[in-house]
């Protein structure tokens, strides 16, 4: 009874389903501890109520695998609402039956939009209260002895508690995985699956502040595919789309397992290097820039196509910001397309090289 208050939650959650019919499970199967209790106890009108509702969970059951969920929810409320008058006028308030109506107040809010739930609320407090008052003023119609009476009232109680319980553990975990997913949106280039440019930034701006401190090296990778336009133009954005994504599985791939690579806008990569000077930046981009003009594009988008890249290196400084830091490698970047493309630059323009000197003086 109790566990399928669960199962009044929204029916716009294709996700809850599974946890509702399952609960529709459980509660059955109290119920059939329910029955075998109040048999033992001399009280067989209680214990073929419980008949009932395990027949209505049954129902439920079958109504969610059918996707009747509207019909499945009304049969849970309705369980609830008569299972707790009944338990509560038969043996009593000190039952605890009353508690199972106190599982819907949550259910109400998550299911309902405010004014209804407003509505629903003030019912449910009202239909509360009247058990109450009949608790207070009427005495139960078929008492049973004490100490099963308090038998059953730590039975219901537990079980309320439990399932209240349950229900904060699974509201929590959803509201983990929602804050998972909206941070990994928020942090993450739909396209390409990198980090978006606002995440790197603010990676970069750590990097500076601790550098500040500590004087870790930090150097920066800006890359640019080279005529990516033309392949946009001429075989279209989805051919394009398709090129971006191989380019950022070659980033990931190529790079070393502690380097942040990310999605800096349209054709545009930035590599975050940690632990990394000017030197060792510039092998890595030699590696990348190999890895990207040796792969075979033609297989992306079933055309004879090559692509190659430009990366600009700058190397944090004591003074940087981040605009700065990025703003040399991106003029290292212009330089590089100015003498050919296909080439790795570093910030310093003495540092100049074109590919064929740089893959036989730079480690791959």
């Amino acid at each position: 009874m109790e566990l399928s208050s669960l199962s009044a939650l929204s029916p716009k959650r294709p996700q809850f389903w599974q946890v509702a019919k399952r609960c529709c499970i459980i509660a059955a199967f109290i119920d059939v501890a329910f029955f075998v209790i109040f048999m033992l106890l001399d009280s067989p009108l209680l214990a073929w109520i419980n008949l009932l509702s395990i027949s209505m969970y049954l129902t439920a059951y079958w109504a969610y695998t059918t996707r009747k969920n509207t019909l499945a929810t009304l049969l849970i409320w309705a369980e609830v609402l008569y299972h707790s008058a009944f338990g509560t006028l038969l043996i009593g308030w000190d039952s605890g039956f009353h508690y199972f109506l106190l599982m819907f107040v949550p259910a109400i809010f998550v299911s309902m939009s405010l004014k209804p739930a407003i509505l629903s609320l003030c019912g449910l407090w009202i239909y509360y209260v009247s058990l109450d008052l009949f608790g207070w003023y009427y005495p139960p119609i078929q008492p049973i002895r004490g100490d099963a009476l308090v038998l059953v009232h730590l039975f219901n109680l537990t079980v309320v508690f439990a399932m209240f319980a349950y229900l904060a553990l699974y509201y929590l975990n959803k509201v983990s995985i929602t804050h998972d997913k909206l941070r990994f949106f928020a942090t993450t280039d739909p396209l390409t699956r990198l980090r978006n440019r606002r995440h790197m930034s603010e990676l970069l701006k750590r990097a500076v502040e601790s550098y500040q401190k500590e004087q870790r090296l930090v150097s920066v990778l800006l890359l640019d595919l080279d005529h990516f336009k033309t392949i946009n133009d001429t075989y279209g954005h989805d051919a394009g789309d398709k090129v971006l994504k191989v380019a950022a599985d070659i980033l990931r791939d190529t790079a070393r397992d502690h380097d942040k690579v990310s999605r800096w806008g349209g054709e545009e990569f930035l590599v975050f290097l940690p632990r990394t000077n000017l030197n060792h930046a510039a092998q890595v981009a030699e590696r990348i820039r190999k890895a990207i003009a040796k792969y075979p594009w033609h297989t992306v988008i079933n055309e004879k196509i090559t692509l190659t890249t430009s990366i600009g290196v700058s190397e944090l400084k004591p003074d940087d910001s981040v605009n700065t830091l990025v703003k040399r490698a991106d003029d290292a970047l212009y330089r590089g397309k100015e003498a050919g493309r296909n080439w790795v630059e570093l910030e310093s323009e003495a540092s100049c090289r074109k590919p064929k000197a740089a893959s036989s003086s730079l480690s791959d």
